[in-house]
Order: structure tokens, then C-alpha cells, then sequence
């Protein structure tokens, strides 16, 4: 048997001398990232469905090679930690000694985070830890993708392990088990324990049977007025004498069910635009099923807004029609307006956004969950049930918003042994839909990874969409929190268009920034009409803030584009008879 010489057994090294430290880190760095990448491609990595784990693995590896920023955060955090300490010790005795500058946190509003040494310290504490997690992504020489999907990991974490989600170290929590003699934490365990068993151990937001669709949600009277396998369309009885010449089209989303639009009375957008004397036509989605697997999202268009209009034509007699679009039906709603322009329908006279995103180039939190890989994951899980769930959905929303959504029901329900609120937009927000698995895709690839809408590279139904030739009057509305939407990219889509743009900025987020009647608390910010600055916080500098709800708003600017007053037409016609009394039957779907 013959013995290899050392030179052929280490090709990559020569004879007689020994690798250097640095290559041999890097090359182990190499095969980690590859391991990774392999791992995360195996039927095993399809567990991580967001793929978060090449992203921290190449996030620790770009610190490792940076020990002089690594060190500075470290000292940093040290220093601020002395600091803090000082000030708490200094405050057991007696003086009021100043530690870290703290934003301002619902969380921490018991006096106590302020007031008590222990829990000033525990705050300090975790204000210093956030602060230099997040200082190390900042440091990390990464794609901005893989920062994200690594920010969003560690923020996760470190709000899992913030102190107020403690019963030891929450005083809120304390305090109310000494005023309860304990019972609040019993209560709290109940609540625990019947979660774990009901809900998937997941805490509820929302209390069951206060608010429900038919009685007290979605309770607009109108009938349904036609039907398809896609979508059952809704047209809402006057509450006027007289109105508007043309009537509206509402375009919901299908992420869920479509009475947002339509929530409370009193909290009711339809119930607005029908008071103000407009004729409102609503899409209500069907929930998909697996029988929906290869529903298109150019079948969303024709059978959705599409045939909408001929049926509104149909039964009103009017040559136009006003569109409204919420969300991902917004985006329809632009998609259907280029439609029809490249087909010479000019039948739509203006249109309204609400909170919607065309440009995706910068999606915000969402990013994290629409990244190829992520997208390529969640094909293979859609292929086999034909839909994404409806469950899958809604924790992906969750998640974006923990300390709102998930934390804050932890703290509450199980900590202080609160019953969940009865609240009608988080009844809305429990109640998710699935999507079929073919539209979703193209939805997702199309806009969120290669944002084809706004290059003008998008093609529906046959037909090439191209933003720029929509010349209508258009109204759009954003709301200065959301997550889903964020509003500076609903602004860089604003300046597509051609048409003449009116640009509105609500207070609140994706959803209370619509279901937003007037209230004390409303304001929102109008620009001039017409051209846009160049930058989203150009417009703002020069923005006017109104302390009203933004519904006023649209209510003069849409009446202006409503034509003049007649009678009230018929609910139905000849050709489309009325088939069922509003709310309709898609909207139970499960």
C-alpha cells in the first residue's frame, strides 16, 4: 500500500508551510455558510418558514470579523449599564439621579418604572440591552435583507424578555395579585391554561360572541345583487331623498373579510358614503378553498371589479363609476383602472386608496416575509393544500406587531387575569381568510420581489398595465403608523400615475387610520393637489394638519366628483335581480 505525500493530501496549501490563521477562519466561515445554505434548502430547513437562520448565522459571522465595533458596543452598553446602576443606587438613597434617555413606551407607564430603584434599574437595564442589539445589526456588513429578517429576530427575542412580561417583574402585576389577594393570578392561570387548551396556546385578543356579523357588524341594509364563484356584489339601500349621479365601488381586500368598510354603526365607512348621499356598491370574497387552487389574480380582476362595473352600469344606468380600493384591493383597483385604459373602457371617473402600497420596493416589516426564499418555502406548503391558511396569516401579522398583538394579551390575560376586550376591529382582525395558492404567488413575486406593477412589466388578463396612462382625479390616503402599508412608500406610489393626486396622511395605523369616525383624537395632513414633492418628507414639511378625521375630508372631495343629485336608483334591476339581504352568504364563509 502506498503512502499519499502531504502535498497531494492539502492541495491548497504548500509543502512545508502552514496555512495562516486568517484563511483557515475564513475558510471555516465558508463552509459554515454553505452548510447553511444547504441546511435551509433541505426538507428540514423548511421548519424556518422566513429562513431567518441564514441571516443570523451571517450576521454573527460579519461581527466576528469585527471585533473593534463589537468592543465599542460592548464599552458602550457597559458604560451605560454603570451609569444606570449609579442612578438607581443614588435613588435608594433619596436622590433623584438621572440614568438613560428613554422613549417613551406603553409598556413601562406604571410610575413604579419610574418612581421604585428596582424597576428603574430593570427598565435601564432593558432599554441598554435593546439599544445594543440592535447596534450590532447596524454593525453587521449584510444584504439589507438579511438585516431585516435579523432585526426582526432579535427584537422578537428581546421583547419575548422584556420585564414587563413577568409577574416578579412587572409591578402592574404585583400590585393587583396584593389588592386581589392572589385571585388575579389564579384568574390569570385559568385564562392560561383554557388557551392552551382552546387556542392553540396563544392569548386571546378579543372576547367571543359580543360582536358578531349580521347583528351589530356589517349591518348596512342593502342586498346582494349578484354572484359568482369569485364574489358576491353588495348595493346598500339610500338613507337620502336624493343622490349622486355617479355611484362608488368599494374594493376590499380578500386578506380579510371585507367589513372593515362596514364595521359598527357610527364606525361604518359605507354607512358614511351612504349618508352622504352616494349610491355605494361592495365586493364581498368568498373564503378560497382548495377547489380554488388556480384562481388567478387575473381572474380577481375580471371577476371581481371587472364584471362589478358592468353589473353597477347595469342597474344604475350611469356611464361612470367611482372606485375605492382598500389594502391589497387598492392595488387591484390601480391594476383594473391601467386595465381598462389599455382596453378603452374610460368608464371609471376617479379613485380613491386607501392605504395601499404599488411601489413595493420598500414594504417595510412585511419585507421580512416576501423575500425569495421565504416565498419559494410557502409555494411548496400552498402546492399541497391548494390555498396559504388563514391561520398562517394571521400569525405572520401578529408577529409584526407582538407587543401589540401578542405580549400585551400575555401581560393582561394570564399576568393579570383580565378578560380579552370585546373590541369590533380586533373581532375583524380574528376573523382571517385563506388565499389560493396561484393568485398569492403571483402576488407576492410580482409586487413584493420584482415589483413589476410600477415598472410598467405587469401583465393581467392579457393586457399590459402600465400606471403611467391612469389620468384620473385620484385620492390617497395613508396612515402615518402602519406596518403593512407604510405611508412613505404608498406616497412613492402616489407619484405614478398621471392623474391630478390629492395626498392625505391619517393619524393611527393600517386599520384604525380607516375606521377612523370623527373623534377628538382624529387629525390628519392634506398637501396641495396636483404634482407631489419629490420626497415623501417634502410633502410633509409643507403639509397642513386638520384636527378632523380624514373621513370630512373625502367626503367633500368625492362629492365634488359625484355629478349632480337624482333619485335613488332601484336595488337591482331586470337583469340582476336581487338575490339576499346584506351582509350575504360569503362573509360566514370558514
Amino acid at each position: 500500500m502506498t503512502t499519499a505525500k502531504k502535498s497531494e493530501l492539502s492541495p491548497a496549501i504548500p509543502a512545508g508551510r502552514a496555512e495562516r490563521p486568517a484563511g483557515v477562519a475564513k475558510r471555516l466561515q465558508a463552509g459554515i455558510l454553505d452548510a447553511v445554505d444547504r441546511l435551509d434548502r433541505s426538507p428540514l430547513g423548511e421548519r424556518d418558514a422566513l429562513s431567518m437562520a441564514p441571516a443570523l448565522v451571517r450576521t454573527s459571522l460579519s461581527l466576528w470579523n469585527q471585533p473593534t465595533a463589537v468592543a465599542k458596543i460592548a464599552a458602550d452598553y457597559y458604560t451605560g449599564l454603570f451609569t444606570s446602576t449609579s442612578a438607581a443606587a443614588a435613588r435608594v438613597l433619596g436622590v433623584p439621579a438621572v440614568g438613560q434617555e428613554l422613549a417613551r413606551d406603553k409598556r413601562f407607564a406604571d410610575a413604579a418604572w419610574t418612581d421604585h430603584p428596582g424597576f428603574f434599574w430593570l427598565r435601564e437595564h432593558f432599554t441598554l440591552l435593546e439599544r445594543a442589539t440592535n447596534a450590532l445589526v447596524d454593525a453587521a456588513d449584510v444584504t439589507p435583507q438579511e438585516r431585516s429578517k435579523t432585526r426582526f429576530v432579535t427584537q422578537a427575542l428581546v421583547d419575548a424578555f422584556a420585564p414587563t412580561n413577568f409577574a416578579a417583574t412587572n409591578p402592574a402585576v404585583l400590585k393587583k395579585a396584593m389588592e386581589t389577594g392572589g385571585q388575579s393570578l389564579v384568574r390569570g392561570m385559568q385564562n392560561y391554561l383554557n388557551d392552551l387548551l382552546t387556542n392553540e396556546g396563544q392569548p386571546r385578543q378579543v372576547a367571543t360572541g359580543v360582536h358578531e356579523v349580521g347583528r351589530n357588524l356589517a349591518v348596512s341594509p342593502g342586498k346582494v345583487v349578484f354572484r359568482n364563484d369569485l364574489m358576491e356584489l353588495i348595493q346598500y339601500t339610500p338613507t337620502t331623498d336624493l343622490v349622486h349621479e355617479i355611484p362608488v365601488l368599494f374594493s376590499p381586500p380578500w386578506i380579510n373579510k371585507y367589513y372593515v368598510m362596514d364595521l359598527a354603526p357610527g364606525r361604518s365607512l359605507v354607512e358614511w358614503a351612504v349618508s352622504h348621499g352616494h349610491t355605494v356598491f361592495l365586493i364581498s370574497y368568498r373564503n378560497p378553498d382548495e377547489s380554488m387552487r388556480n384562481v388567478s389574480m387575473d381572474d380577481y380582476l375580471i371577476s371581481g371589479p371587472k364584471v362589478a362595473l358592468d353589473v353597477i352600469t347595469d342597474i344604475t344606468g350611469s356611464e361612470k363609476v367611482n372606485l375605492l380600493g382598500l389594502c391589497l384591493g387598492g392595488t387591484l383597483t390601480m391594476a383594473t383602472l391601467a386595465y381598462l385604459d389599455a382596453t378603452g373602457d374610460d368608464r371609471i371617473n376617479s379613485a380613491t386608496f386607501l392605504n395601499t402600497m404599488l411601489d413595493f420596493e420598500n414594504p417595510g416589516m412585511l419585507g421580512v416575509t416576501t423575500d425569495e426564499s421565504t416565498i419559494a418555502k410557502l409555494e411548496k406548503t400552498m402546492n399541497k393544500t391548494g390555498f396559504l391558511s388563514a391561520d398562517s396569516m394571521a400569525k405572520t401579522f401578529d408577529m409584526l406587531r407582538a407587543n401589540d398583538l401578542i405580549w400585551n394579551y400575555v401581560v393582561s390575560n394570564w399576568l393579570l387575569g383580565e378578560d380579552p376586550p370585546a373590541f369590533d376591529i380586533l373581532t375583524w382582525n380574528h376573523d382571517s381568510t385563506r388565499m389560493p395558492a396561484t393568485m398569492h404567488s403571483f402576488y407576492l413575486r410580482n409586487c413584493y420581489v420584482k415589483n413589476r406593477l410600477v415598472k410598467g412589466e405587469m401583465e393581467l388578463a392579457g393586457q399590459h398595465l402600465d400606471l403611467t396612462t391612469v389620468d384620473q382625479d385620484l385620492y390617497f390616503l395613508a396612515a402615518e403608523q402602519d406596518h403593512i402599508a407604510p405611508w412613505r412608500s404608498s406616497y412613492a406610489g402616489a407619484q405614478i400615475p398621471s392623474g391630478k393626486v390629492r395626498f392625505v396622511l391619517s393619524n393611527a395605523g393600517h386599520i384604525a387610520g380607516i375606521v377612523n369616525p370623527p373623534n377628538p383624537k382624529s387629525k390628519h395632513w392634506v398637501g396641495t393637489d396636483g404634482a407631489l414633492p419629490a420626497t415623501a418628507d417634502e410633502w410633509l414639511q409643507q403639509a397642513t394638519m386638520h384636527p378632523t378625521t380624514w373621513w370630512e375630508d373625502w367626503a367633500t372631495w368625492i362629492g365634488e366628483r359625484a355629478g349632480g343629485m337624482r333619485k335613488p336608483p332601484a336595488l337591482g334591476s331586470a337583469g340582476y335581480p336581487a338575490l339576499a339581504d346584506a351582509p350575504g352568504s360569503y362573509i360566514f364563509g370558514s
